[in-house]
């Protein structure tokens, strides 16, 4: 279910004192537009059920978030960084340059990413990571040649597809969504058509090759979404041939205006993504400052509360949100193991 542990163990603790800030009782949250409906759910019955205030939860992005987070120790500060990736080793120097120098990361379960369209649009309901790919990237095979992507409709390299103008609103760069789909779906079409074999077979390094695999055009055909799922959603709505990129649980609380296809033949489902048959998942995070633990009022107990098994469990209202259990370890070993972890770590 949930897993945490100190991050990058040569990292050393910092104290914070009452002095170096103004004084906070309210924790702050910011990050992944995926986390935000779970953190909310947390935040809102964490002030019903406690004697604490209701912590302060935004969105904006995994990047975002964990770049307010790094901004520096200090009640000025972010106390806990929403992440639907993994924090990067430059992220961590940044933190440590500012003076973040312990971090606590709590990994609270799974989500998949999908690809949903207007429920009464065109037939997009079976995507292949290669369709993905034959769509958006700068450059594709035609018979047996790397060229210049001439695709203007989905039908034009799938004939499975409809014959509709290639239309894809996809996460902004500043979104944890965003490398997923990159390296999950876009990177995987890359390999899978043979456009990478055919770049390093051109003289690319395998470095330059995988990078150019991530790449996808700017000429209309890909739309960046900078907001969250709510802006794509509306673009959706604007655009009838449209296909956008959502979280699971975002998908399965509209579906009266969406439908989802399948990738590569498996449709996406907590089952799916829990097993790992769904291709294109991925795990959601929280970061929290060990340095503002004693000084931020309710933010330990918040972070124990987060992972409480009636949150967080299968039968919890994250899970009836969208949240898949860790498929690593049994329900109460995981509850056992990491509210122990977490408490140890915060201690």
């Amino acid at each position: 279910m949930l897993h945490a542990k100190l991050t990058a163990s040569a990292l050393a603790i910092v104290a914070l004192t009452a002095t170096n800030a103004v004084a906070r009782d309210q924790v702050q949250v910011a990050g992944s537009s995926t986390v935000l409906p779970y953190a909310s759910i947390v935040a809102e019955a964490f002030g019903e059920n406690t004697d604490f205030p209701t912590p302060v939860v935004e969105s904006g992005g995994s990047s975002a978030g964990l770049k307010r987070f790094c901004h520096g120790v200090g009640t000025e500060h972010t106390d806990v960084a929403n992440a639907s990736r993994k924090i990067r080793e430059k992220e961590i120097k940044a933190c440590a340059e500012n003076g973040v120098t312990d971090i606590i990361e709590v990994r609270i379960g799974y989500d998949g990413i999908v690809f949903a369209s207007q429920k009464t649009g065109p037939a997009y309901t079976a995507f292949t990571q290669s369709d993905i790919f034959n769509a958006l990237a700068p450059k594709v095979m035609v018979n047996g040649e790397l060229v210049d992507n001439p695709h203007t409709k989905w039908s034009d390299f799938n004939p499975g597809l409809p014959a509709e103008d290639i239309l894809a609103f996809i996460p902004g760069t500043k979104h944890g969504t965003r490398e997923v789909f990159e390296e999950k779906v876009v990177a995987a079409g890359c390999e899978a058509t043979g456009a990478m074999e055919a770049m390093m077979a051109g003289g690319m390094s395998e470095d330059d090759a995988e990078d150019a695999c991530l790449e996808v055009m700017a000429d209309g055909r890909a739309v960046d979404i900078d907001g969250d799922y709510t802006e794509t959603l509306a673009s959706i709505d604007a655009n009838v041939n449209g296909i956008g990129v959502f979280g699971l649980a975002f998908y399965e609380n509209n579906t009266d205006k969406l439908k989802v296809a399948t990738m590569a033949g498996v449709e996406p489902s907590t089952a799916t993504i829990a097993s790992g048959e769904y291709p294109v998942s991925r795990p959601l995070y929280f970061y929290l400052k060990k340095a503002h633990i004693g000084v931020i009022p309710g933010l330990k107990e918040y972070a124990m509360f987060f992972v409480a098994d009636e949150l967080a469990g299968p039968s919890g209202p994250l899970a009836n949100y969208g949240l898949v259990s860790d498929p690593e370890l049994g329900v109460v070993q995981k509850a056992v193991m990491d509210e122990q972890t977490l408490s140890d770590a915060m201690n």
